[in-house]
C-alpha cells in the first residue's frame, strides 16, 4: 500500500523546498560581495536546514536539527540587532539602497522562516494559518527579487557587485 500525503503536508514540503532554493540562490549571489564567505555561510545553513524539512517534515523534532536551528536563529538575531543599530545611526537614503539594509532583510527572512519551521515541530504540517503564512512567505522573496530585477531605477543606485550576479 502506497503512502499518501495530505495536501497540507505536500504544501508544507513544497514551501520548504522553495525556501531552500531561495536560500541557496541567496548564498550563490553573494559570490562577488565584499564579505561573501560570511554571507554564503549565513544563507547555506538555512538552505540545508530547510531542505531537510522539505524532504522530511518530522526532522524538526530531531535534537540536532532543533539545536542547529536555535543557534543559527540566535546568531541571526544578534546580527539583526547590530545591523539595525548601524542603520539607525547611519542611514541616509532608502534602506534597500544600503548594503546593511539588504543584509538586514536577508536576516529577517531567515529568522522568520526558521522560526516557522521550528514551531512546526509540534505539528509538522502546520495549522491552516501557519500554512497560509508559509505560502505567503515562501513567495515573497521571489516576488521581491523579480520586482527589483525589473525596476531599473532601483538597481541603478546599487553597487556594482549587486548588479552583476544575476
Amino acid at each position: 500500500m502506497a503512502f499518501v500525503r495530505s495536501p497540507a503536508e505536500t504544501l508544507w514540503r513544497s514551501c520548504n523546498l522553495l525556501m531552500a532554493a531561495f536560500f541557496a540562490l541567496a548564498a550563490y549571489v553573494q559570490i562577488n560581495d565584499p564579505d561573501a564567505e560570511l554571507w554564503m555561510v549565513i544563507y547555506m545553513i538555512p538552505a540545508i536546514l530547510t531542505l531537510l524539512v522539505g524532504l522530511n517534515p518530522l526532522i524538526t523534532g530531531n535534537f540536532i536539527w532543533k539545536n542547529l536551528t536555535k543557534l543559527h536563529l540566535f546568531l541571526c538575531a544578534l546580527g539583526t540587532v547590530k545591523l539595525g543599530f548601524y542603520l539607525f545611526l547611519h542611514t541616509e537614503r532608502n534602506i534597500l539602497h544600503e548594503e546593511e539594509g539588504r543584509e538586514l532583510f536577508g536576516l529577517g527572512i531567515i529568522i522568520v522562516w526558521l522560526s516557522l519551521c521550528h514551531i512546526s515541530t509540534k505539528n509538522p504540517v502546520g495549522r491552516r494559518v501557519l500554512l497560509v503564512v508559509a505560502m505567503a512567505i515562501s513567495l515573497c522573496p521571489f516576488i521581491t527579487w523579480f520586482y527589483i530585477y525589473i525596476n531599473k531605477d532601483m538597481r541603478n543606485t546599487w553597487p556594482t557587485h549587486c548588479k552583476t550576479v544575476i
